[in-house]
């Protein structure tokens, strides 16, 4: 199975298949870490107002392509997402200019998420709408939702104001937490799925299935569950504050789980998210 190294959205932009998630972080290593990683070939950097390192990660960009000029902004993909506080049509239509700020030598954000559903119906319609302007400004390229179960994706769909679809729904997906039916309900619609904490955050990396096909493959059981993801047709965003990880977690496209491996990772019977659940929100 090959493996694309960035996919075409339904807005016609590229996105990498992988990313460098940055949530919790801390700013003091945030920049030296992003530069570190696109050394190594990150070219996908997902962040958050939530996380508190946007300036930093935006710093570290910019302070490779200085050092870099043989390379251009439009290779790298900066994500940010808008927090709950955020939502609503004023509020959202300071905030991002708020997170434009915050990576200003940057020139425009990639792609933008709404970090959640909370709020309700017609606060996320209203949040959209904002959104939507921005794309229609220039300063955001791409639009998206996080942690949006069926139902919230329904809504905006059907929504008879709506201009840009969301190209992204960014949800905790591993073999122990699968969300098959939204899966599959995003792929039908278009909607690429984002799998954050691919990892489960360390909780489940000596799983014995985990630790077999490790020892099969020779590839380390982080390696593993991202290729897992990708194999899904999913784009993981694996964490690391550890600049030793970086190339390891990059390193997944040189081979391929069997049908017999992926089957023994799969735990569709199990549903043990290790972060924030609110796809159920009403």
């Amino acid at each position: 199975m090959q493996i694309p190294k960035e996919y075409t959205l339904s807005t016609g932009y590229t996105i990498p298949s992988v990313a460098l998630g940055c949530y919790n972080i801390p700013k003091e290593t945030t920049t030296e870490l992003v530069e570190a990683a696109l050394e190594r070939g990150y070219r996908h950097f997902d962040t958050a107002v939530l996380y508190e390192n946007e300036k930093e990660v935006g710093d570290g960009i910019a302070n490779w392509l200085l050092k870099n000029p043989d390379h251009s902004r439009d290779e790298i993909f900066y994500t940010t997402k808008l927090w709950n506080s955020q939502f609503g049509y004023e509020n959202t239509k300071k905030a991002i200019l708020d997170c434009l700020r915050a990576v200003n030598s940057l020139g425009y954000i990639d792609l933008l998420l709404m970090h959640s559903p909370i709020g309700g119906k017609t606060i996320r319609l209203e949040t959209w709408r904002a959104m939507q302007e921005a794309v229609d400004s220039g300063i955001v390229k791409n639009i998206g939702v996080s942690n949006f179960g069926k139902q919230h994706i329904a809504d905006l769909l059907s929504w008879l104001d709506l201009k840009y679809p969301p190209v992204v729904n960014q949800i905790e997906i591993s073999p122990w937490c699968m969300r098959q039916e939204l899966a599959d309900y995003c792929k039908q619609n278009g909607i690429f799925v984002e799998a954050y904490a691919p990892l489960t955050h360390g909780y489940k990396i000596n799983d014995l299935g985990l630790l077999r096909t490790s020892k099969e493959t020779g590839k380390n059981p982080a390696q593993i569950l991202i290729r897992w993801s990708l194999q899904h047709g999913y784009i993981p965003l694996p964490k690391t504050e550890t600049v030793s990880r970086l190339s390891g977690n990059l390193d997944v496209y040189d081979f391929e789980l069997t049908d017999e491996q992926m089957v023994e990772i799969d735990h569709p019977e199990a549903y043990e998210p290790t972060d924030w659940e609110c796809t159920t929100a009403p």
